[in-house]
């Protein structure tokens, strides 16, 4: 039980902290689909500096600078441009995709993957079992009740929530939607690059070339899955790392009676039945679907 708990922990810290940027930028108002190149790009940055300067805060810092980087040209594309926001982050993810493949052969000569000698700090033997668990993992928690606290409970969550949901009434208060999106937008950078790092960093110490493999898009389905909220978008976030968690368990068990890949396609069953849920819960697709156009 203890080692399903530890495989669960460590999959589902990543996702809570680029889902707690999803929802940051939803109660904007923006759908961002670009959490996967974000997310993506956090990981490479924190593996390149850990390798390049020998340093977990460089390594840390460089994700969270370039994850800004790309949130402020999401939101000049978005908001000065006007450009669709899926398109928008749909390209966003492509960028980040192809450019850590990019950086990898610029730097070491090919695609492969690159390991570091080390990692994030570990929790250490006191914690028993789950010393081995990143210091990522424990201040989850914390970084999600600050998110509610932030979003929920403070003028400025107020104000946020406003230029999501009634950009012009929030205008007329003397609100600025487009500044107050680009705050939103740069306060999930550094979230999408926490967990980046903990997945490239946390347990593995290795960068591969679409190492997220569609975590970002589970995500953004946790974000509509828990209703924008904070707690809820994190509960999603466990949801599907708990069937994450098992699909690894049972290809340990039953591994040679059940095929692997079907196995592996648990968490993306979960978020394709997440989101078919989710929207049946709010009435159907056609909410959701006047909901973008407005965007």
């Amino acid at each position: 039980m203890e080692d399903l708990i530890v495989a669960f922990l460590r999959s589902g810290t990543p996702l809570v902290y680029v889902t707690l940027a999803g929802v940051i930028a939803q109660r904007a108002g923006i759908w961002h689909l670009g959490l996967e190149g974000m997310m993506i790009t956090g990981a490479c940055a924190t593996i390149l500096g850990i390798v390049l300067a020998q340093s977990v805060v460089v390594g840390l810092l460089a994700g969270a600078v370039f994850c800004c980087l790309l949130a402020l040209l999401f939101w000049f594309v978005v908001e000065v441009l006007k450009a669709n926001q899926i398109i928008a982050g749909l390209g966003l993810t492509g960028l980040g995709l192809g450019g850590t493949a990019l950086a990898l052969t610029a730097i070491f000569g090919s695609e492969g993957a690159v390991s570091a000698s080390f990692g994030l700090p570990r929790l250490g033997p006191a914690f028993g079992a789950f010393g081995g668990l990143s210091v990522l993992v424990a201040a989850m928690p914390f970084v999600v009740f600050a998110c509610w606290l932030l979003l929920c409970r403070t003028r400025f969550g107020l104000r946020l929530a406003a230029c999501g949901e009634h950009p012009f009434a929030a205008r007329a208060t003397g609100v600025n939607p487009g500044t107050m999106r680009l705050v939103a937008l740069l306060l999930g950078g550094p979230l999408c690059a926490l967990g980046g790092a903990e997945l490239a960093a946390g347990s593995l110490q290795i960068f591969s070339v679409n190492m997220t493999a569609g975590r970002g898009f589970m995500s953004f389905a946790a974000v509509i899955f828990g209703a924008g909220h904070p707690l809820g978008a994190t509960l999603a976030s466990f949801f599907f790392a708990l069937v994450g968690a098992l699909g690894i368990r049972a290809q340990l068990s039953y591994g040679d009676r059940i095929p692997s890949s079907l196995l592996l396609a648990l968490p993306y069953v979960a978020t394709v039945a997440g989101l078919w849920l989710s929207a049946r819960m709010r009435g159907g697709n056609a909410a959701s679907s006047r909901e973008l156009g407005q965007q």
